[in-house]
């Protein structure tokens, strides 16, 4: 139990300090390219979704 509780806070602060080190560096193109990065997010949150339902039904069809 302590084990998964560290694992899980060494990747919060892992990902917190790549959030923070990606904030320094903006991306030049960005608004030019507004449409294609709108059509990836949305591309990523289906599949995530998707994902997320697919699991919940696997869970409940364990228990």
């Amino acid at each position: 139990m302590k084990f998964g509780m560290a694992l899980i806070v060494i990747v919060l602060i892992a990902a917190l300090i790549g959030t923070l080190a990606l904030t320094g560096k903006p991306d030049e193109n960005y608004k030019s390219s507004t449409k294609q990065n709108t059509l990836r997010l949305t591309g990523i949150y289906v599949i995530v979704i998707i994902a997320a339902i697919g699991g919940l039904a696997w869970y409940i069809s364990m228990n």
